[in-house]
């Protein structure tokens, strides 16, 4: 015999919580932030730029390690990158803490999916599932407190990585190629856009999507490149057909020496 005794009986964890329990949802009890007192953000960690791109066996997704408020780092080992389940990522650029709430409840989502149907949710309901929670946060972002993701993986169907984009209203995008936003998404695009090619290999993929943080970094102060003096890495996760799996620090350095002795040269 069942204890739960709420009315709501479907597989997503976030509509139960919308529907038996909104005031658990993250940000339900935002303060407002006084018309004149926009400095109030400036004491808010962001974390910036993320990015993703498709190559031979699936899909890149990379982000700096920096956080920043107002004109201060407050973190240089931020994490942006979170694995949602065994073959899909989600990046986060925005608030650091309302990006951390969204992304551990996305996971939990996941989890609890497959642990009621028994099997994982297909990668376009999670990438509608992610869009449904950005939208949720549409009145915290009118604050000011933006959450924007990238969420990207494996389609077991389609055999081949996928990358969505979102807006502050939920809006979900596909992007065939690349993509990248934050405070450096600009110019991580850029340079994505002049150098991506079909085909990529993984060694390949790893270099561009440091160089575009490399780029981006060199522009933007919100977003940091790779630290060799602190041993400070961007995050890189790879998903393809066997699952995901992160990048180690020593393929790291030994691409992000190569990548800043050719700039300084």
């Amino acid at each position: 015999m069942s204890l739960w005794s709420g009315s709501y009986k479907g597989s997503s964890f976030f509509d139960l919580l919308r529907h038996d329990f909104p005031h658990m949802l993250p940000l339900q009890h935002l303060p407002q932030i006084p018309a004149g007192e926009p400095r109030l953000l400036e004491t808010v960690p962001f974390a910036t730029t993320i990015l993703a791109l498709r190559f031979a066996d699936g899909v890149v997704m990379a982000g700096d390690r920096q956080a920043t408020e107002g004109f201060e780092v407050s973190s240089r080992r931020i994490e942006k990158l979170y694995n949602a389940d065994s073959h899909s990522v989600v990046a986060m650029a925005g608030v650091a803490g309302p990006c951390l709430d969204m992304a551990k409840l996305f996971q939990i989502e996941m989890e609890h999916y497959e642990k009621i149907e028994g099997a994982p949710l297909a990668l376009e309901g999670k990438a509608n599932r992610l869009a449904q929670m950005v939208k949720q946060n549409l009145p915290a972002a009118f604050q000011g407190l933006v959450v924007v993701p990238i969420f990207a993986g494996y389609d077991v169907h389609a055999e081949q990585g996928r990358i969505f984009k979102y807006d502050v209203t939920g809006g979900r995008y596909e992007e065939r190629e690349f993509y990248a936003t934050g405070s450096g998404g600009k110019e991580a695009r850029s340079t994505l856009r002049k150098l991506y090619k079909d085909g990529l290999s993984r060694t390949e993929a790893i270099a561009l999507a440091l160089e575009a943080l490399v780029d981006a970094a060199d522009i933007d102060v919100g977003t940091s490149g790779p630290d060799l003096a602190r041993g400070i890495y961007p995050l890189v996760k790879i998903t393809t057909l066997d699952g995901t799996a992160d990048v180690d620090d020593e393929e790291l350095c030994a691409v992000s020496e190569r990548l800043l002795s050719v700039v300084k040269g």
